[in-house]
């Protein structure tokens, strides 16, 4: 099962050099497959992704993205990019210019949505209890989610123990996604 770090501006801040080794440690420790720089508020997030940018060149076991900026992926050579619900209409432009998708998603209609857009994988959340996500989905509806869909999907919410992830690894769930789990 495929493992998703996604960064988080409140553990990982907004300061490039303290941001790079935190990140640093986190990937050394866990080894994700995959490893997103997610900071939606911070003006700086091109000053973060050149650092994580450069950080994921000395990883190539894992694959890098970022959040909503295609540009920002295509200049720095960038794997991919995470858009997040609301961008459907952009994944045909990521793909064109050579960029592997996540997309997140929160219903069955909008995974099916993604895979026929062309999105790579989805993140499909939450599963778990987790603050301020709305009422988490459980590992039944993931299971009946995968047997409806081809496309690779990561669970994520509330995976924040082995115990979560032991629950998941159950299903044939592509991987799983997290903050909390990877600090």
């Amino acid at each position: 099962m495929k493992k998703y770090l996604i960064t988080s501006p409140e553990f990982y801040t907004d300061t490039p050099s303290l941001f790079a080794q935190k990140l640093e440690v986190q990937i050394q420790k866990h080894r994700p497959d995959f490893v997103l720089l997610r900071d939606k508020e911070t003006a700086n997030y091109k000053a973060l992704a050149i650092v994580f940018a450069e950080i994921m060149q000395k990883y190539p076991q894992s694959k890098a993205f970022v959040h909503d900026a295609l540009d920002v992926a295509c200049e720095l050579g960038i794997t991919g990019v995470h858009f997040s619900g609301k961008n459907f209409h952009s994944i045909q432009e990521a793909k064109a210019k050579n960029r592997e998708v996540i997309i997140s998603t929160h219903t069955q209609e909008e995974v099916k949505k993604a895979e026929v857009f062309g999105a790579d994988y989805v993140t499909y959340s939450p599963i778990f209890s987790t603050p301020n996500k709305g009422e988490p989905k459980g590992v039944e509806d993931l299971e009946a989610l995968l047997k409806m869909n081809s496309i690779k999907v990561f669970a994520l919410g509330g995976i924040v123990h082995e115990k979560e992830v032991t629950q998941i690894a159950q299903t044939k769930v592509y991987g799983f996604a997290s903050i909390r789990y990877f600090l």
